[in-house]
């Protein structure tokens, strides 16, 4: 793993990036990584504390004359994604994340990288140990959980901190600053498991969705990638038609990703099972053919599996039910942004589904960057579930963050970012769920700013962090820290 980070530069920064790689930190189990913090503070002579909830933070006196300068918060969330390709043997929570390098782009083995947001953790820390940077007073906040719910943001005191001025380390294009960004909620929607026996002259198959690149449902929900629910569900539309039957349906696992792979175990009518295999293949034509461009390893597998016993399958009646709301759920893009060119305002996804002894349960996202519109599209796929017969019900959600282009922080950015680079970054705003919203909420009247360097591909294993933007990002960072009076 070290060959991967020798000679790169910022060394401080990878070399925490590295260590961090170590340590075991998905959503909901960063005990690891919180203690590490804690530890490295420790170790630095630090002031440190940790609330019941697992949020850290670190304070660093201002260096020699800068002692009369506005503190400064940096945040960063400790937790990650943790996905993993099918094929590729990992636990995370005791390995380590295989650091992989190609030319200008760090990526893992076959998981995520966890540079989301472990870059921001890494430079935290880096900022921590370095007594050589000229800076004010700061304060560094770790927060956990962003990833499944924001739920360590959510429950900050909002005394947590003394800044009015926060950057926020989260965001994935070097030379581009966010001041605003969506709020979110979840809307789920479940059916009750109704069974019958699958019945003699059945042929017990898996139908298999694999090669999509799935990835952030709001980053790139705009892309028009393929998702591997709605297209399990146009296969298993057409073969209902023939009798097939369903047994299980299994897909995704994160609300907030588009779903990659999903599979369903059927029992497929001997008579016709040229005709499914003849289905399936025609249905992985027209899919390949529509989605060529941005997913070109897109497969449709329908394989017998060996089964001695009679399964059960799902009542015809509940089958229909389900492929019908399955198949007008809504998702993708509802609407862009008519303020700010290429934002998407409005979004849904479907993320993921699966079927335990008793039930089916879907879990979809809306995000939007305007209350109101997130409200509706909330309402729509709750009224599409329950046109379905399913029981639905949604989460609490997040807010959103409102621009504000006036922002001190934001034109200190700004005159940096010139000064640096003669040319200005771009001011935007981000179709995901950053934790400034709550932040904001939190800490009344801070002042926010959020940036970061290229990544690609979060929240997947082909998560990619651009090796050159990391040097931009750290010194802009740096000038920020020290022009700021």
């Amino acid at each position: 793993m070290s060959n991967a980070i020798d000679g790169l530069k910022p060394a401080l920064v990878w070399k925490y990036f590295a260590e961090i790689a170590k340590v075991p930190r998905c959503s909901k189990h960063e005990g690891a990584i919180v203690k590490y913090v804690l530890d490295t503070a420790k170790r630095l002579g630090l002031e440190a504390k940790a609330d019941k909830f697992g949020n850290v933070v670190v304070r660093k006196p201002a260096s020699p004359g800068r002692e009369q300068v506005a503190s400064i918060a940096l945040q960063g969330h400790l937790d990650m994604v943790c996905e993993k390709n099918n094929d590729t043997i990992h636990d995370f929570s005791k390995d380590p994340i295989e650091l992989v390098r190609k030319d200008n782009v760090l990526m893992a083995n076959g998981t995520t990288l966890g540079a989301d947001n472990g870059i921001a953790v890494a430079t935290n820390l880096a900022i921590m140990e370095d007594r050589s940077l000229e800076h004010g007073p700061l304060e560094f906040l770790f927060t956990v959980d962003e990833e499944t719910g924001l739920t360590g943001a959510s429950n900050l005191s909002a005394d947590v901190l003394k800044s009015k001025t926060l950057l926020n380390l989260d965001s994935e294009e070097e030379g581009h600053l966010y001041v605003g960004c969506s709020g979110g909620r979840n809307t789920f929607g479940s059916w009750k498991l109704a069974t019958d026996s699958a019945g003699a002259g059945m042929i017990a198959a898996e139908l298999k969705v694999t090669g999509l690149k799935g990835g952030h449902s709001g980053l790139e929900i705009d892309k028009n990638r393929g998702n591997s629910i709605k297209i399990i569900t146009r296969v298993l539309q057409p073969l209902s038609l023939l009798g097939v039957r369903i047994a299980t349906i299994e897909g995704g696992n994160k609300h907030n990703a588009i779903p990659r792979e999903a599979s369903a175990l059927i029992y497929v009518p001997k008579k016709a099972w040229a005709n499914s295999v003849k289905t399936v293949a025609a249905c992985e034509e027209i899919m390949k053919a529509e989605l060529g461009k941005v997913d070109p390893d897109l497969a449709l597998l329908l394989k017998e599996k060996k089964s001695t016993k009679r399964g059960r399958v799902m009542k015809r009646t509940l089958q229909k039910k389900i492929l019908q709301t399955l198949g007008v759920l809504p998702h993708g893009v509802i609407k862009m942004s008519s303020d700010i060119p290429g934002l998407v305002e409005t979004s849904t996804n479907v993320a993921t589904i699966k079927t335990t002894k008793k039930a089916l349960e879907v879990v979809t996202s809306q995000r939007s960057s305007v209350a109101s519109e997130n409200a509706d599209i909330c309402q729509t796929v709750r009224m599409v579930f329950e046109l379905g017969n399913a029981v639905a019900k949604h989460s609490d959600g997040y807010p959103g963050w409102k621009p504000n282009l006036d922002s001190p922080v934001l034109a200190l950015a700004r005159d940096t970012y010139h000064a640096l680079y003669n040319k200005y970054p771009e001011v935007k705003a981000i179709h995901a769920g950053l934790e400034c919203g709550i932040l904001g909420e939190r800490c009344p009247g801070m002042d926010m700013l959020s940036f970061g360097p290229t990544l690609e591909g979060v929240h997947s294993p082909d998560e990619k962090i651009y090796i050159d933007t990391v040097e931009k990002y750290w010194q802009f960072l740096l000038g920020i820290l020290r022009n700021a009076t």
